[in-house]
């Protein structure tokens, strides 16, 4: 099956299983995944709190000042909404998980007032500051 019938396949499985986030918002977090791993020296687990904080560095990269605005509209108010996201994507196999993740782990990371505000910058512990 092609990578593209696998994710089809999943988020059918998604929208059966929960309305509670917009579509995108899966795909979105996929992304940030993808955009976390392209910055890191090798690729390797995340843990909640640094996926978190990519979703947030991805965010704001793909929509700018909007980046809180399109979360909001797609369901994702606080980083927790992260963690329920990343463990329905773990339930339909499109993400691993490894014995010590947790929900708990994406548990009040930051708040999205703080980091979506203007001059907030780039903060994602991932990625030291010399780059």
């Amino acid at each position: 099956m092609s990578d593209v019938a696998t994710l089809e396949a999943a988020l059918a499985e998604i929208r059966r299983r929960d309305g509670k986030y917009n579509e995108r918002a899966y795909v979105f977090v996929l992304a940030a995944l993808e955009f976390a791993q392209t910055r890191l020296p090798a690729r390797r687990h995340l843990s909640g709190v640094e996926l978190a904080w990519a979703c947030r560095d991805f965010a704001l990269e793909q929509f700018g000042m909007l980046a809180s605005s399109v979360l909001t509209h797609w369901g994702i108010h606080t980083t927790d909404d992260f963690g329920h996201i990343v463990f329905i994507l773990i339930d339909v196999g499109l993400l691993a998980r490894q014995p010590t993740d947790r929900l708990e782990d994406f548990e009040r990371v930051y708040e999205f007032a703080e980091v979506f505000k203007a001059g907030a910058g780039y903060r994602w512990p991932g990625v030291s500051s010399s780059g």
